[in-house]
């Protein structure tokens, strides 16, 4: 039914006494000792005064008369509804709308929604967007409200953990529509239907008295002093509370539905300091708060206040403390100014779009957040804020920093992460500035001085290509203790910069290009954590052995191909990580102890050379152990080139309690490897090639936690490891055992390993569990075969073993995973792989569920958790396991006409995040929706949640659905696509969903300040904020497309999407793969729950021509010499991701494609662009990549120029078309994106077509000479064929690949289908084709072009893909370089002004003082009655007159760029020249002045020249 209006529900009026009467006639206030006529609300009016007839005096009316109101703390009801309430709209559902607001909700459409009454029973009303409460009550009323004598009802709605009132003029229906939108529901999953279901999860209505909280008798209050009613449903002040207000200094009401705080009880809180209003959905401040004069605290926080210009806060003359983060606020009152005690103010997730001007005149302000809001920039007038001490404006899109801010005397603590920040040096040099955090700007360079009490500065995740420390303050030593600088663009690390940062203990430069690291490190006495993963060393300088305090080197994933001797000298390091480099050996320091002697002692013979309790004659006398063998108790070298021989000087740490050797070259062990490693808790041996655990001394490994044996070639398993009793993670997956699993007296068996938690046998293919039929055992009647005496047992795989009938094989439950299955689905293989982490308990589950629905074409794959035992419950993945498929199936069936998956996999996860909320809050098996009242209350279950991420599989189409940080990445041609989003609060998009939910982000980056991920299932008090709904991406599976990896937060932490892809595709076998990816987390530092699945979809299509390409029939040189060069070419790798790819083709001989580059402009740019350096790194590592994929030869590199051979034409092209297309997509630094060489252009679609460097490519097939270079040993090649291929490259623009007439040729006859095959048609690889004609191909004919120093002409053609064929319409003419090559863009007009600097410096050297000689215009005698009045100001020896350009060089529109910089570097010079002579007239002033020499001035002249002298 459609309503209209109707009239409101009608109350009698009370009869009260009159309080204003004389004596015995008042009535106190409930707890008041005694009567104050001052306590009257503010609404009350004055009692009527009624002049006698005699007029010798007044009446005063009596308690009947309507011309007074009670006071607020009566509680008493208005005449003709409840007043207070109308004046309280829930966000923005009244329809009583503010001036000029444009009217809402035109829908006629019915909506339905559950009401229920106080016994849980329901009525569904059906209603529009429009109808108020006033015009439903009465409905209501003969629906809902069985007894008519009953005292009034009121509509209530529960939601957020608080229960309100609903104002008469507020929507119900249409509170239903916004809050469902917000939980993630669509107006196609019918919203106007789904109030009429059980939504509980989100809101309830209930109609029912107008009694609202807990009864007065059930409130105990052990102190008056700090009260807290959190969550209370409080409509009123509790009256205990009156007779105690006096005692009062803390009360919290937030979370209740209170709209004023009675005047009276305000004005008896005579010793209030705190007062917390949040979550009460204000939007208003309560006009009582204005009259306590004592508080100091107010929180209005998560609020719905616009605006503060009625509340009078500046009548609280003691205020110091302001929370008004997350409201609607977009400017703050005049009266600010007077609020002269604040000092700290929090203006956090508003909608300011600048900084009201108010706030800089809280001159006493001490801390200031403005984060996530929309400044655009910072005023001026922030610098008068000289009180200032912690400054947060995290979240905004602030580009600069006033200069003003140099005044900031007292700032101690600056946060502005993920901002648009260009330069923080205004900030760096402030006095007392201790803590700068600027991570996620737009700093290119740091060219910053650091203030004397700077000790944290995090510049992570910024485009810096370099860094630049000014001398800072005379005499005064940096005292900065941490710097970040990872994530960013430096290719080195100045030597003087990092020489003088001497205090420093923590260096992050994590995730850079830098290839070495200066020998000035050793002088960083005091360094105890360095961090320099993921760059691009090639060694560790040996000055690191000086570091005696460092205790941890994170080094991995880098190029390193040893460990410097020195690094034995570190006598306080305890944790070094190079995993994931190419370091083959570690060599002792000489002279510390004699290796030879020491491996022959220690795993040669019985007498152990660490025995420490007796000596021996075959210790080595007059050796000491190195100082690193007392103090390493981690160890990670996973990932490299060790070999047997290699292990060696592992002898020596005998301290050791972590050990990660996985995915080296170990064959063997040495059969006492374990002798001096009694320490270890956990070993990490996996995907070496080791066949055999040796046996000596393992049973006295006891203390041995963790083993990890994985992707070996073990058959058999030693009995000995059932002695390490404290064993609770087995891990011997993907090996070829094969044993008699009963056999205990020779071989492992589990059983004796009672404190396994975490097993893993899958995939070995060929073990065998099955009951011993012929004997039992002698430890009884039980069978070794099942896993009984497991009783801690968490997760057991057994994929792919071949398990007996009467195996007992446990059972799945809450806190247990057993997998069993095939590792085959539908067709495709897939693997899996989990940690447990520090949990005890699954807080990761997997689902994988092949011939969905009972059809051979759909799959499922799964994981539902946190990686973090924090917030997570196994209660609450398992059920998401068992229900989801049910859900998923019911979904896929509703879909109607026109609808798609994506919806059905949207409504599965909003559908499921309503099952789990019944069945967590569920009562002796009855659903949430008949359990009471009480049962809504806030319990563990409400801060409980997980990931969720389904990719179901129908055909070739892959739907990827993901809510949380369970993220999914396809390696298409070994290439990283990410194919789902990960929902992290610091993201904007998501930042603005969240605040739209009247959610906010705190600076840390967690919702609400509770969690770190914006979707989930679960956290139902946060929800609509945080809400499951899904991000649902369709993919079509191509031939190209390998594999999908599937991972929680535990890899995608740790591990970049590439990575990952490179070493998933390394393996065959996606077990493996799976094993291995969870291993590399683990070294990378992972110790969370971890859990990855890859699933091979190249699987779904048939296998075509081998990948390996064909050579030529007749090659020119032996095959002998071939192999040969193959077989060397992997140990002269020194690029760890390169190391990660397929194996180098064989040398190309016969007839061949080579391929020369050049990038435009590259001399200009090496000149003038500092960002060079750091794009040279991208532009090979992207070249040297894509040579891998797709077959090619790095034949030799000239500077930046390629030359590259190819068995085949096409593969040649595809290398090409690849290089060209991901050019566009690299992280090139901000000085190459903003010159004019590097500048982003699009086409007219708005498409990018030039992006970064800029390559010509030139392609030439035929026969070349191919003879192996004598020096590097790698084939090199010569002759006409190559002379013509240099040339057709030399031909090409920017952006181009020119081809020859014969690439031409094969382009038509294999991929256009237009034109005859060749004699070498059959030999291209059907890869490369598939490849090219995916990408397209436009072809510009040139015609015939006479080449450099050739005879014949050649027919040319331009090559572009498809999507970057608008280059041609771009102008193609090289010109020279100009001065907008250079990310600086010169202006003559800027070097003339430094020039004016110059001069006037080097006058002020001299004594004088230079002033520009005033212009001459006009007749001679006008210019010389102008000048004259300033001429005899001037008249003084020590002022020049003179025109600046004759002492400066010509400059004028037309200079060159290298003319420029020359006279750049030349002004620079003179500047610094004419600076180093004042300082030293400074000096001889003083000195003059004191009489004598003063030494410790001196020191801090040559100090701060130095610098310049050098």
């Amino acid at each position: 039914m459609q309503f209209g209006s109707a009239s409101t529900s009608h109350h009698g009026s009370s009869v009260f006494s009159n309080p204003f009467l004389p004596g015995s006639q008042r009535r106190l206030a409930p707890g008041a000792l005694t009567f104050d006529g001052r306590r009257i609300s503010p609404k009350a009016r004055p009692p009527a005064v009624t002049p006698t007839p005699s007029g010798s005096g007044s009446v005063i009316a009596d308690g009947d008369s309507p011309s007074w109101t009670a006071p607020e703390s009566w509680a008493v009801e208005k005449e003709g509804g409840d007043a207070s309430i109308a004046a309280y709209s829930s966000s923005d559902e009244s329809v009583v709308n503010a001036p000029g607001r444009k009217k809402r909700n035109t829908n006629k459409g019915l909506y339905k929604v559950r009401i229920y009454r106080a016994n849980n029973s329901y009525h569904v009303v059906s209603c529009d967007l429009n109808v108020t409460v006033a015009q439903l009550t009465p409905q209501l009323n003969k629906k809902l409200l069985l007894d008519p004598g009953v005292e009034p009802h009121k509509l209530h709605l529960k939601e957020r953990g608080r229960e309100r009132v609903l104002a008469p003029t507020e929507r119900p229906a249409d509170i239903v529509r916004r809050r469902l939108e917000q939980a993630g529901y669509d107006v196609a999953d019918g919203l106007d239907l789904l109030g009429a279901d059980d939504i509980q999860f989100l809101l309830k209505f209930v109609y029912k008295s107008n009694a609202l909280g807990p009864p007065e008798e059930e409130m105990q209050f052990d102190t008056f002093d700090l009260v807290d009613l959190t969550s209370r449903s409080l409509r009123a002040v509790p009256v205990t509370l009156y007779a105690h207000a006096d005692a009062i200094v803390s009360l919290n009401l937030s979370r209740n539905p209170m709209l004023e705080i009675p005047l009276d009880f305000i004005q008896a809180c005579t010793g209030l300091r705190e007062l917390r209003l949040s979550h009460m959905a204000l939007k208003k401040v309560p006009q009582s708060v204005r009259h306590c004069r004592t508080l100091q605290w107010l929180d209005l926080s998560c609020n719905r206040i616009a605006d503060l210009d009625d509340a009078g806060l500046e009548q609280i003359p003691q205020l110091r403390h302001l929370k008004l983060q997350n409201n609607r606020m977009e400017k703050l009152p005049f009266y600010f100014p007077h609020l002269r005690e604040l000092r700290d103010l929090n203006i956090s997730n508003n909608k300011f779009r600048y900084l009201p001007a108010v706030v800089c005149e809280l001159r006493s302000l001490v801390d200031l957040d403005a984060s996530f809001n929309m400044l655009q920039e910072l005023p001026d007038e922030l610098g008068q804020l000289t009180q200032l001490d912690h400054l947060t404006i995290v979240g905004n899109q602030v580009s600069k920093i006033p200069e003003r801010c140099a005044s900031l005397h007292n700032l101690r603590v600056l946060d502005c992460r993920r901002n648009l920040i260009t330069d923080i040096s205004v900030v760096c040099t402030l006095p007392k500035i201790e803590q700068l955090l600027a991570d996620h700007n737009s700093m290119h360079a740091l060219d910053v001085s650091f203030g004397p009490a700077l000790k944290q500065l995090d510049a992570s995740h910024n485009d810096i290509t370099q860094l630049t420390l000014v001398p800072g303050p005379l005499g005064l030593p940096y005292a900065l203790t941490t710097l970040n600088l990872s994530h960013a663009k430096l290719s080195t690390l100045d030597d003087l910069a990092l020489a003088q940062l001497t205090a420093l203990e923590v260096l992050h430069i994590d995730h850079n290009s830098i290839r070495s690291l200066p020998e000035s490190l050793g002088g960083l006495s005091r360094l105890k954590h360095l961090s320099c993963s993921n760059n691009h060393l090639y060694m560790l300088p040996s000055s690191i052995g000086r570091l005696q305090w460092l205790e941890t080197l994170e080094a991995h994933n880098n190029d390193l191909s040893e460990l410097p001797m020195s690094l034995w000298n570190c006598s306080s390091l305890q944790v070094i990580n190079v995993t994931s480099n190419v370091i083959s050996t570690w060599s002792l320091p000489p002279g510390s102890i004699d290796l030879e002697v020491a491996v022959s002692h220690a795993w040669g013979s019985s007498v152990t050379l660490l025995n420490e309790r007796k000596g021996s004659s075959c210790s080595t006398i007059g050796s000491t152990l190195p100082a690193l063998a007392s103090s390493l108790e981690r160890l990670y070298v996973g990932e490299n080139s060790l070999t047997a021989d290699s292990l060696h000087p592992l002898a020596l740490l005998r301290e050791l309690r972590v050990l990660n050797l996985s995915f080296n070259n170990i064959q063997q062990l040495p059969s006492s490897f374990f002798r001096n490693l009694t320490q270890l808790r956990e070993l990490y041996l996996s995907g070496n090639d080791i066949s055999a655990i040796p046996t000596e001394n393992l049973q006295h490994m006891t203390n041995l936690e963790v083993l990890f044996l994985n992707g070996n070639k073990l058959q058999t398993l030693p009995r000995e490891i059932s002695k390490l009793t404290k064993l609770s993670v087995m891990d011997v997956g993907s090996n070829v055992l094969k044993y008699n699993i009963n056999n205990w007296e020779f071989d492992w068996n589990w059983n004796f390993n009672t404190n396994l938690r975490y097993l893993n046998l899958s995939g070995n293919k060929r073990l065998e569990i099955k009951p011993d039929m012929n004997h039992r055992q002698s430890r009884g009647q039980q069978q070794l075969s099942d896993f009984s005496s497991l009783t801690q047992l968490r997760i057991l795989g057994l994929m792919d073993v071949t398990i007996g009938m009467q195996t007992n094989i446990p059972d799945e439950s809450e806190d247990r995973r057993v997998r069993t299955s095939m590792a085959d689905v539908n067709g495709m293989a897939y693997g899996i792989a989990d940690t447990l982490g520090m949990t005890e308990h699954l807080t990761m589950i997997d689902l994988v569920q092949p011939n969905f629905r009972g059809s051979p074409n759909e799959a499922i794959f799964a994981m539902f958790g946190r990686a973090s035992h924090i917030a997570s419950n196994n209660r609450l993945t398992k059920f998401l396991h068992d229900n989801f498929l049910r859900v998923f199936a019911e979904e896929l069936a509703k879909l109607a006409y026109a609808e798609t998956v994506a919806d059905a996999m949207r409504r599965s996860f909003l559908k499921l995040n309503k099952l789990l909320h019944d069945y967590l809050y569920s009562t002796s098996g009855r659903k949430m929706s008949h359990v009471s009242a009480s049962a809504m209350n806030q319990t563990i279950h409400d801060k409980i949640g997980a990931s969720g991420i389904v990719l179901y599989f129908v055909d070739r189409t892959l739907y990827i659905a993901n809510a949380g940080n369970a993220l999914a990445v396809i390696s298409r041609q070994g290439i990283a696509q990410l194919v789902s989003r990960k929902h992290d609060p610091f993201d904007r998009l998501e930042t603005a969903r969240i605040r739209a939910a009247e959610g906010w982000v705190s600076p840390k980056g967690f919702v609400n300040d509770e969690i770190d991920v914006s979707r989930s299932f679960g956290f139902y008090y946060l929800l609509p904020v945080v809400n499951p709904r899904p991000d649902v991406f369709r993919y079509e599976v191509s031939p190209l497309d390998e594999f999908v990896i599937v991972g929680n937060r535990g890899l995608w932490d740790y591990v970049s999407y590439q990575t990952a892809v490179d070493i998933a595709r390394k393996e065959r076998d996606p077990m493996i793969a799976a094993q291995k990816l969870r291993d590399f987390a683990i070294s990378y530092g992972a110790e969370g729950t971890t859990m990855i699945m890859v699933i091979k979809m190249s699987d779904l299509f048939p296998k075509g021509i081998p990948r390996e390409l064909q050579l030529s029939a007749e090659p020119a040189i032996p095959e002998d010499l071939i192999r040969s060069l193959a077989k060397r070419k992997p140990r002269d790798i020194t690029n760890r991701d390169i190391s990660r790819l397929d194996n180098e083709v064989s040398p190309p001989t016969g007839h061949l494609a080579l391929v020369f580059t050049d990038i435009r402009n590259s001399t200009h740019l090496w000149e003038v662009n500092p960002g060079m350096q750091s794009a040279m790194v991208l532009h090979n590592n992207l070249l040297r990549r894509l040579l891998r994929f797709c077959g090619g030869y790095e034949v030799k590199t000239e500077g930046d120029a390629f030359m590259c051979s190819f068995p085949t034409t096409l593969a040649a092209l595809w290398w090409c078309m690849s290089v060209q297309i991901q050019l566009l997509t690299l992280p090139w630094p901000l000085e190459i994106l903003e010159c004019e060489d590097g500048k982003e252009i699009r086409d007219k679609n708005g498409q990018i077509i030039a992006r970064g460097l800029s390559l010509r490519m030139g392609i030439h097939c035929g026969t070349p000479v191919c003879e192996p270079d004598p020096v590097t040993g790698r084939m090199d090649y010569f002759g006409p064929m190559v002379n013509r291929a240099a040339r057709v490259n030399a031909v090409a623009a920017g952006g181009q690949i020119m081809c020859s007439a014969d690439v031409i040729k094969e382009i038509n006859a294999r991929v256009l289908d237009a034109g005859p095959e060749t004699e070498y048609s059959y030999l291209q690889p059907s890869n490369a084709i598939e490849a090219i004609r995916a990408m397209g191909v436009k072809i510009f004919p040139v015609g015939e072009v006479k080449l450099k120093g050739l005879e014949v002409p050649e027919n040319l053609s331009i090559l572009y893909p498809a999507s970057l064929g608008a280059r041609q319409d771009l102008e193609t003419l090289e010109t020279a370089p100009t001065a907008s090559g250079s990310r600086v863009q010169f202006s003559v007009e800027q070097m003339r002004e430094l020039g004016l600097l110059c001069v006037r410096l080097e006058t002020l050297a001299m004594a004088r003082v230079f002033r520009p000689a005033p212009s001459r215009k006009g007749s001679i005698a006008s210019s010389l009655a102008q000048s004259k009045a300033p001429e005899e100001k001037a008249d003084s020896p020590l002022v020049v007159r003179d025109d600046p350009s004759l002492y400066l060089p010509v400059m004028d529109e037309k200079s060159s760029d290298a003319h420029l910089t020359t006279v750049l570097h030349s002004l620079s010079l003179r500047i610094d020249n004419a600076l180093t002579k004042l300082a030293f007239m400074y000096m001889s002033d003083v000195e003059r002045q004191q009489g004598g020499p003063d030494l410790a001035l001196r020191d801090k002249i040559l100090e701060l020249c130095r610098p310049i002298m050098l």
